[in-house]
C-alpha cells in the first residue's frame, strides 16, 4: 500500500452483514452511519455505553454480549474493530484478512485494510475526506466542503427535473450574511432571480454571469398592476423551465406580499417553496442595541405597517388600541407617516415622552440611529434627513442603549 494513500470507494452495505467489535465511544460514533446505510449489524462486546445499548434495545443492531471469537467474521462484508484488547484486535484483524473482509482498526491505522473517512452530508450529497493519519485535518476539510454546499458558496450545480418551480426566499434585513443557509443555496442554483429593491443587493453580485437578475421595480407593468406583473414574470420564467428565485427583503410573509405570489403560483399550477427570512422588525432593532422585549421593561411587542396614515379610510390598524399597549411598538414603512402616527398615539393616551429610536438602513454599512421621543420624533426625522428604509421602535426598551451599534 502506498504511504498514506487509500483508494476511495462508497460501500453499499444495505442488508449486508457488518461486524462491530467493541461497544465503547468509538463504536458509539460509528454505528449511526452504519445504521443509516441499512447494514445488518452484529455487535460483539460484553458491555456497551448507554447510547449503544439504546441502539440495541431499539433493534437497530444485534448485540451479542461476549468477547470476540474466531469465526465471527464469517459471511461479513465489512468489520470495525474498536475494543481495548490488543490481542483480540490482532486476532480479529488476522481473521478479517484471511476472509478478505475489509476491516477498520481504531487502535492501529497501519494494520487496517480500510480507513474511516470524515463524512458529512448536505442535500443528498455525502462528503468523505481522508488525509492519512491526520483526522483533525480530515474533519476540517469536510466541514469546509459541507458548509460551502449548504450556503451555496461552493458551486455544485445539480441535475434537476425541468418542471416549473419558484422559491420565495426571504433575504433578511440587508446584510448578506443574514440570509438563511437554504436561501443562499437556492440563489446559487437559480437561473432567474426576481429581486426586490430592499433585498440584500450584495448577494446579487455573487451570482454567476448566466443568471438573469430582474429588478422587480423595473418590470414593465403596462395594463397590469405592479404585483400582477411580478406574478406573471415568475410564472412565465418558471414555465420556461428555469429555476426561479423570488428574492424578497426580510421575510416573504411579513408585509412582503409573499402570500399573494404564492397564491398566483398555485393558481397557475406551479409548485412553490417558501424560505423564511430574518425580519427587519426584530433584527434591525437588535443590531442597533435595542431588544424588542426585556425582563421588567417589555413583555410584548407589536409589529405594525405604517405606510398608511391613521386618518386614511383604508387603514386596517386600530391605533387607539395600540396606544394603550404597554409593550414595544415596531413600525415598518412608517418614516413618511411618522408625524400623524405619533400624534395619533399621543392623542389616544401614549405618553408623549415615550422614547423612540429610528434605525435607517439597519444591518448595512450605512446604518444609523436617531433617538427622540414620541413628541419629537417627527421633527427629528425631518431634521436628520431620515429616509426609507427605516424601522421605528417605540417604547422603553429604546432607552436601554443609545448611539449607533453594529
Amino acid at each position: 500500500m502506498s504511504e498514506n494513500f487509500a483508494y476511495p470507494v462508497g460501500l453499499r452495505l444495505s442488508g449486508r452483514r457488518v461486524v462491530v467489535l467493541g461497544a465503547g465511544q468509538v463504536a458509539q460514533r460509528r454505528l449511526p452511519a452504519l445504521i443509516a446505510a441499512g447494514a445488518d449489524i452484529v455487535l460483539i462486546s460484553p458491555s456497551a455505553t448507554a447510547s449503544v445499548e439504546a441502539m440495541a434495545e431499539a433493534g437497530e443492531v444485534r448485540w451479542e454480549r461476549r468477547r470476540y471469537q474466531d469465526g465471527d467474521f464469517e459471511g461479513a462484508w465489512y468489520a470495525l474493530i474498536t475494543t481495548d484488547d490488543p490481542g483480540a484486535n490482532a486476532a480479529a484483524s488476522a481473521e478479517a484478512e484471511a476472509r478478505r473482509v475489509w476491516c477498520v482498526r481504531s487502535d492501529d491505522a497501519e494494520a487496517s485494510t480500510a480507513w474511516t473517512p470524515a463524512t458529512g452530508r448536505s442535500e443528498g450529497v455525502t462528503v468523505a475526506v481522508l488525509t492519512g493519519r491526520d483526522p483533525r485535518r480530515s474533519a476540517a476539510v469536510r466541514d469546509a466542503v459541507v458548509e460551502g454546499l449548504r450556503d451555496g458558496t461552493l458551486a455544485a450545480p445539480r441535475h434537476r427535473a425541468r418542471g416549473p418551480h419558484v422559491a420565495l426566499v426571504g433575504g433578511g434585513p440587508g446584510d448578506p450574511d443574514l440570509i438563511t443557509v437554504r436561501g443562499r443555496r437556492l440563489l446559487a442554483e437559480a437561473d432567474v432571480v426576481v429581486a426586490d429593491r430592499l433585498g440584500p443587493r450584495d448577494l446579487l453580485d455573487e451570482l454567476p454571469p448566466h443568471v438573469e437578475v430582474i429588478d422587480a421595480a423595473k418590470i414593465p407593468y403596462g395594463r397590469f398592476m405592479a404585483q400582477e406583473a411580478i406574478n406573471n414574470a415568475l410564472i412565465e420564467h418558471a414555465k420556461a423551465g428555469k429555476a426561479v428565485v423570488r428574492l424578497k427583503g426580510g421575510d416573504p410573509f411579513v408585509f412582503g406580499r409573499g402570500m399573494e405570489e404564492a397564491e398566483a403560483l398555485a393558481e397557475a399550477g406551479i409548485p412553490c417553496t417558501v424560505v423564511p427570512g430574518v425580519t427587519s422588525a426584530i433584527s434591525v432593532p437588535a443590531v442597533a442595541g435595542i431588544p424588542v422585549t426585556h425582563r421588567g421593561v417589555a413583555h410584548e411587542f407589536t409589529v405594525v405597517s405604517g405606510h398608511v396614515a391613521p386618518a386614511d379610510p383604508s387603514s386596517l390598524v386600530d391605533w387607539a388600541a395600540l396606544a394603550k399597549l404597554r409593550g414595544t411598538l415596531v413600525l415598518l414603512m412608517a418614516v413618511e407617516k411618522i408625524g400623524p402616527i405619533s400624534r395619533t398615539l399621543i392623542e389616544h393616551g401614549r405618553d408623549a415622552d415615550t422614547p423612540v429610536a429610528v434605525v435607517q438602513e439597519g444591518t448595512t454599512a450605512t446604518q444609523r440611529r436617531v433617538d427622540a421621543t414620541l413628541a419629537t420624533v417627527a421633527e427629528r426625522v425631518v431634521a436628520e434627513g431620515v429616509r426609507p428604509p427605516a424601522v421605528v421602535v417605540i417604547g422603553e426598551v429604546t432607552a436601554l442603549a443609545s448611539g449607533n451599534h453594529r
